[in-house]
């Protein structure tokens, strides 16, 4: 087994391959991390995504976040426990980063970060002995399985009916004419991310085995959502498009 190790970001949300990543980043360890990712050639300026658990799963605290009650913490672990491992979803997403902008303050400097979801990863190890926490990652495959173009056509189907029954319950229009990519795979990805679901769901999604798998358990999650939907007079406003950011 061939493992990498690359620089290990942890956010209350799940990055998918494809998918478009703004951090702006201001914690120490985290621009840290940056620091070192500008001073390599840009085609390696790679670091790991990987979802936070929740937080009665770590500690007795907000999801994935320490205990504001308690002193601040310091250091490249600090508020993942003990063992930073138990904090996080064994499966995440490696970003490249395509910009990192310096951008300096009266107190510190922080950096905007725009960064890309590329590759699947298992994570095996974490390493807190550096300014920031590192992972050695095992890459996964993405296969398409079985009957994945079938599926795919179900998925577009239930998708549009879901945004349809989304927009409705928001009291918002639906902007038409947007086309969905005809690659089962980047129309997984796409589909995951754009989803109103919870960390949870995102996650086992992201940890499918393969596209088929993935888009089978989209078109049973879409078509229970738009259910439930016609089912409610209204919900607050959500943005579909709305992308992950930097909790730190």
């Amino acid at each position: 087994m061939t493992s990498v190790r690359l620089p290990l970001f942890p956010l209350n949300s799940v990055l998918f391959p494809g998918l478009v990543l703004p951090l702006n980043v201001f914690e120490a360890r985290y621009r840290a991390m940056m620091r070192d990712l500008s001073a390599v050639p840009e085609d390696e300026r790679r670091f790991a995504v990987i979802a936070i658990r929740d937080g009665r799963e770590v500690a007795a605290t907000a999801q994935g976040m320490p205990d504001a009650t308690l002193p601040a913490a310091e250091g490249p672990a600090a508020g993942f426990g003990d063992d930073p491992m138990r904090a996080f979803h064994a499966v995440g997403c490696i970003a490249d980063a395509a910009t990192i902008r310096e951008k300096s303050s009266d107190d510190d400097t922080g950096y905007e970060v725009l960064a890309t979801g590329t590759t699947r990863f298992r994570l095996l190890s974490v390493d807190a002995s550096g300014p920031y926490l590192t992972g050695e990652l095992e890459e996964l495959e993405d296969g398409e399985g079985e009957g994945a173009g079938a599926l795919a056509s179900g998925v577009v189907r239930a998708f549009r009916t879901y945004q349809k029954r989304l927009a409705w319950a928001n009291e918002r229009t639906l902007s038409s004419g947007q086309d969905l990519p005809a690659d089962p795979s980047v129309l997984s990805y796409l589909v995951a991310a754009a989803a109103v679901l919870d960390v949870p769901a995102k996650q086992r999604l992201l940890e499918a085995p393969d596209t088929a798998s993935r888009l089978g358990q989209e078109l049973k999650l879409l078509r229970q959502e738009s259910a439930l939907l016609g089912k409610l007079p209204s919900l607050p406003a959500v943005d579909l498009t709305r992308q992950p950011t930097s909790p730190n």
